[in-house]
């Protein structure tokens, strides 16, 4: 719901973030914008709603500003903020912490997922420029051997005149749908929710994944980790693959079957850029770690060092739009949360 009596400066609100956070998330700019938009109930952020006297100090607030390290908000909290209107998420996902009743009781949500998705999305250009230049194989060659660039038994070099297909029309998808402009490419998309009017918007040709796979030289997974996802990519998919497929993951590890991706990429039929596995983190000893055809790297996909200020920016951007009376431009609907992260 939005609301017309929001005035600058008027609108009750309190940071709810680890104690950290909020230093992480918002310049010292931002922070500033947020202080001549809204009143502070609670000058520190609030990291336990059962930390004596926090809910007494909250009973009026009407905007919750959340960040990592968010406690629960439930129907128990709820029942003692009567006057809450509005959750302004200054990071992704909101299901870790959000319970049912949120919604239930007409509380509008937004997050900055779409400022987050940003770095996401260009991580994946680069995996896939990168990736198709073999560059991980060179550089494991040059270390064993000196050689200045063999190329014998190596796939395909090169991105020009590739098919590269997008398992997901995410926002990060989306996104890189945008970068691959950049390239000589033909972009496939598996993505059930794509209608062909979005799809010919983007430039893009859906297909069934069977399809995507069999056909793509790089196959990049943009798809929310739900239950009908898991596995989405599985034995099946991975053998249709081309030899010298690039497989790119920078989601969520369990969309992949990892038993049925390792074996591939052992074989070194398939190379890999793989920002998150399953488990996470793999083990030390995983043998993935000494393939010369696989690029690992701890989950940076995401928003990290001067990129997570985009994100509190993001945040400023949705608070301003409530106090001035306008509806939030990412809102986040209950009968989103099935198919999103």
């Amino acid at each position: 719901m939005t609301t017309n009596l929001h005035q600058a400066g008027t609108l009750k609100a309190a940071f709810v973030m680890g104690r950290t956070t909020l230093r992480t998330l918002f310049s010292t700019e931002d922070l500033a914008r947020l202080h001549g938009m809204v009143t502070l109930l609670d000058p520190e952020p609030v990291a336990d709603f059962s930390a004596p006297g926090v809910l007494e100090r909250l009973a009026d607030v009407q905007l919750l500003i959340t960040g990592w390290g968010a406690p629960a908000i439930d129907a128990c909290v709820l029942e003692r903020l009567p006057r809450l209107q509005s959750i302004v998420h200054a990071a992704g996902t909101v299901k870790t912490f959000l319970s049912p009743e949120v919604y239930e009781r007409g509380i509008e949500v937004s997050s900055s997922a779409a400022a987050n998705a940003v770095p996401v999305a260009e991580f994946t250009f680069a995996a896939i420029v990168m990736g198709l230049k073999r560059a991980r194989r060179f550089s494991e060659q040059l270390r064993a051997t000196g050689a200045s660039r063999n190329a014998a038994g190596f796939p395909a070099i090169g991105t020009n005149g590739v098919t590269i297909g997008l398992v997901g029309a995410s926002r990060v998808g989306r996104l890189v749908i945008g970068l691959l402009k950049n390239l000589d490419a033909r972009v496939l998309v598996y993505d059930p929710y794509l209608t062909a009017v979005d799809a010919s918007e983007l430039g893009v040709e859906t297909v069934e994944l069977d399809q995507l796979c069999a056909l793509s030289d790089v196959v990049s997974v943009h798809a929310p980790d739900i239950a009908e996802t898991r596995g989405i990519i599985g034995a099946r998919q991975l053998a249709l693959m081309k030899d010298g497929t690039l497989v790119i993951n920078t989601a969520r590890g369990p969309l992949i079957n990892a038993k049925a991706l390792t074996a591939e990429l052992v074989s070194g039929r398939l190379d890999a850029y793989l920002d998150v596995t399953d488990p996470e983190p793999l083990p030390a000893d995983s043998i993935l770690h000494t393939l010369p055809n696989v690029v690992l790297t701890p989950h940076i996909a995401g928003a990290m060092g001067n990129e997570i200020h985009r994100l509190g920016s993001h945040a400023v951007m949705e608070v301003r739009r409530l106090s001035e009376g306008l509806p939030l431009a990412y809102p986040v609907l209950a009968a989103d949360l099935a198919r999103i992260a």
